[in-house]
């Protein structure tokens, strides 16, 4: 999918979208696109989504023949299309409210200064517009939401019946049973998040950087770098890039420490468990020894998180004086407008937030992570693969205390 999305990509930018310009399908000029409704019956967005649509019938028709056995090929398949196509809806609805802040911004502006006519109604004509927008992404946004839900529980529902059509295999794994019920409650429900938050920015780049190239052309110069060819795209490129590896570096050994943290509640969990049945088991020197366990890591977790945090707050804290800090010299020369200065603040968060992907889901992406790592690891037996050394050390350990145990 990846791959077909990038051939695609570059196929409009390289020869579909000059196509359409050629055939008559052409989109107004930045500053001249409507900021209502009509927007998405554009010309140039009407040959958009005939080559989206038949991108996506191409790859899902495909894989639709292929995979005609598979009794999860139409939530898969077709189910990822859908929500792929309503994501790149919502994100263009994004782009209404941007081209409305324009608008929006200058009256505001020419009121407060007295130097327009503006009347009461040139005020309510556009907030009534925006409440139209307003209530078309309010719709979209929850059919999203109801059908996501509904699909990532089907994915819940494909890797639970797997994983019980080989569970003579699996039931002697440590945790086996919280694996498959709390695990991949878990995978799916963070998977949810996390994959909605990747496609909206993937789309949101894809919408908006031709705006923030477009918007470059008002930037006059930048603090100490001087004047240079699409501003906006480069600074949004640098700061995303400087925020991802900061915290990746920062954060590099958290996903280690959160699955090693499961593995230590498991194991004191399971311990405990065997205490209620057998009179034998969860003794106090033991159950001391695991509860210590879960206590390092947890010491380890709260110190690691300390400059991890430290990282991402002065970095988050940032972001929200950059691009004022940047447009200054512009602003000071008087050549852009407030509603400009809106659309500029606007477009750049866009871009920027879909950058900065990984600096935003960083802790959501730890705690995948360590979920994948138990997961893969219980799939491990399924195949008669070895163990990983931590699972093979908890089960040496339990095999030693019912060897104990006589």
């Amino acid at each position: 999918m990846v791959v077909w999305t990038l051939i695609c990509i570059a196929a409009w930018y390289s020869v579909v979208s000059d196509l359409g310009t050629h055939l008559g399908f052409v989109m107004p000029p930045e500053g001249q696109q409507p900021y209502d409704l009509s927007y998405f019956l554009l010309w140039g967005n009407l040959w958009f989504y005939a080559f989206f649509l038949l991108c996506i019938a191409l790859f899902c028709g495909t894989w639709h023949v292929r995979a005609w056995d598979n009794p999860w090929k139409l939530w898969s398949i077709w189910g990822s299309a859908f929500i792929i196509f309503v994501t790149f809806f919502g994100v263009q609805i994004s782009v209404v409210i941007n081209n409305w802040r324009r608008p929006f911004g200058d009256t505001l502006q020419n009121a407060l200064a007295k130097q327009a006519n503006v009347t009461v109604g040139d005020f309510y004509g556009l907030m009534l517009t925006f409440v139209q927008i307003v209530f078309l992404s309010m719709f979209v946004s929850i059919l999203t939401d109801f059908f996501t839900s509904h699909y990532i529980f089907r994915w819940r529902t494909a890797m639970n019946n797997f994983y019980m059509s080989k569970w003579e295999k699996l039931r002697h794994i440590e945790g086996a049973s919280q694996r498959v019920q709390e695990d991949t409650m878990r995978f799916s429900t963070v998977l949810e998040g996390l994959g909605i938050s990747l496609i909206n920015s993937v789309m949101t780049l894809i919408v908006f950087l031709p705006i923030l190239l477009a918007l470059s052309t008002y930037v006059t110069e930048l603090p100490i770098i001087g004047k240079i060819p699409h501003s906006l795209f480069w600074l949004a490129l640098f700061w995303s890039i400087f925020g991802t590896v900061l915290l990746a570096v920062a954060g590099i050994k958290l996903p280690g420490l959160n699955f090693k943290n499961q593995r230590v509640e498991a194991a004191y969990r399971k311990e405990l468990v065997y205490g209620e049945d057998h009179a034998d088991r969860a003794q106090p020197a033991t159950v001391n020894e695991l509860f210590a366990n879960v206590r390092r890591n947890y010491f380890r977790i709260y110190f690691h998180y300390l400059y991890f945090n430290v990282a991402r707050y002065f970095y988050l804290q940032a972001d929200v004086l950059f691009v004022t800090f940047m447009l200054v010299p512009t602003i000071v020369a008087g050549v852009i407008t407030y509603g400009i200065y809106q659309q500029i603040s606007t477009a750049f968060g866009q871009v920027s937030n879909s950058f900065q992907y990984l600096v935003n889901s960083w802790t959501t992406i730890i705690e995948l992570l360590s979920i994948h790592k138990r997961l893969k690891t219980f799939e491990a037996a399924i195949y008669d693969e070895p163990l990983p050394s931590i699972d093979q050390t908890y089960l040496d350990r339990e095999a030693g205390v019912i060897h104990a145990d006589g």
